[in-house]
């Protein structure tokens, strides 16, 4: 071997040890994700998406629900945050918001359109103020539906209501018949709300709670509202509700196994009854006795009557204080929603906000459910978010306290808006 070979060898040698260390050098640079989320079925896809994530190693913390809402404000205003975060969106992001300690990922999305326009703006727009983008979609829709026992309802001649006079005669012969019209947990109180969001909104138009958000003054005393909350208390009148509706609790199994036995012809809930319905009294799927329905029309109101209620998603947002913002976005681009990210949310029986997978929820379990869902909110003008979490959590407790003090006709409509006028 000549001296020259040698010397080419060596010079060989060192670019190919360079090189070796230059990669060693990048992957011991890759970046560590710190991800909070809070227990709940969809963890398995979660936690998937960070562990196929190559480009970063992403570590995904859970919590139990209660607990995490007082860990991750201490950990956003100690300065401490992990890098991304699950939320509601809403008013309990907006505080954050608000103190500068969420990431704008307005410049993000803009500059990728194909991934703005992934998602339902509808639901996109939870996580939006100002304009603005803080968050992105991580879990499946949840509208509000009007759910009915077709069984009860061929018993007694009905058709599903369409319009609030439809409506209030199905009340009144079901009345007469001695069956329990509407299934409410009121002793939960917060299912009430659902019956307010929707009068509101048809009554009022989705402008009279944005009025209420943005801090605009008296904005509960609005008319559309206090009307709204007269009809409300008007059902009470009735007897839409029944007469233990104040004892009765949500908790998964006692207003299901009541819808699906027939003791109540109807219910106002969350999609989720679908799967509480299946799993406590699973024949009445199984014979098609299950029927859903979009809340009726008001006429002369100033809500769409394709308007729906409920909550839009959870979202992941961005640290302000994140040690790699960059990559916690790419992250959020790459991963979340991703087709495989979908496919993992349907297999569990979600419904994702994002567009064109109607195919693909045709083919899956209980499709005609979950089809029907995603057009009600492809096709929705305004997808009102759950007020209690839109407001701040001191406001969604007074809400909530007004509202079940309004059903008990403790307090008439006008004190409720004058209560409620009172809170910041």
């Amino acid at each position: 071997m000549t001296r020259h070979t040698v010397m080419r060898l060596a010079i060989v040698m060192a670019i190919a040890l360079a090189a070796l260390t230059a990669a060693a050098t990048a992957a011991s640079k890759k970046p560590t994700l710190l991800l909070w989320t809070i227990q709940r079925t969809e963890n398995s896809v979660e936690t998937k998406a960070a562990k196929t994530y190559k480009p970063a190693s992403v570590k995904v913390q859970i919590f139990a629900n209660d607990p995490y809402k007082q860990k991750i404000k201490v950990a956003l205003g100690s300065g401490k945050p992990p890098d991304m975060f699950m939320n509601w969106g809403g008013g309990g992001l907006k505080q954050y918001v608000d103190a500068r300690k969420v990431l704008d990922l307005t410049p993000f999305l803009n500059a990728d359109k194909a991934w703005k326009n992934r998602f339902f703006n509808n639901v996109l727009q939870t996580a939006a103020f100002k304009g603005k983008y803080y968050g992105i979609p991580n879990v499946g829709m949840q509208p509000v539906l009007l759910f009915y026992n077709k069984a009860v309802f061929r018993q007694n001649n009905l058709t599903p209501p369409k319009t609030w006079d439809e409506l209030l005669s199905v009340v009144k012969a079901l009345k007469t018949a001695g069956v329990t019209p509407f299934i409410l947990g009121g002793q939960s109180k917060w299912p009430d709300l659902m019956w307010e969001e929707y009068l509101v909104d048809r009554v009022a138009g989705p402008q009279a709670f944005n009025a209420v958000v943005a801090g605009k003054k008296n904005a509960w005393m609005d008319k559309g509202i206090i009307k709204a909350n007269t009809m409300l208390q008007q059902l009470v009148d009735a007897g839409a509700f029944g007469n233990n509706f104040s004892s009765t609790t949500y908790d998964g199994t006692v207003t299901a196994t009541l819808l699906g036995t027939g003791k109540g012809a109807m219910e106002l809930m969350g999609n989720w009854e679908y799967g509480a319905v299946l799993q406590n009294s699973p024949d009445t799927i199984k014979n098609h006795d299950l029927g859903w329905m979009p809340f009726p029309a008001i006429p002369g109101g100033k809500g769409n009557s394709k308007n729906i209620a409920g909550n839009t998603s959870n979202f992941y947002s961005v640290a302000a204080k994140s040690k790699h913002p960059a990559a916690a976005v790419q992250f959020l681009k790459k991963q979340v929603m991703s087709p495989a990210y979908v496919k993992g949310l349907i297999a569990l029986g979600n419904i994702p906000p994002v567009k064109g997978i109607a195919k693909q929820l045709s083919t899956g379990a209980n499709a005609d459910f979950t089809t029907w869902c995603y057009k009600l909110v492809q096709s929705a003008p305004n997808y009102q978010h759950s007020w209690d979490q839109v407001l701040s959590p001191d406001a969604a407790n007074t809400l909530l306290t007004n509202l079940d003090r309004l059903l008990l006709k403790q307090i008439t409509p006008q004190q409720f808006s004058a209560n409620m006028n009172k809170t910041k």
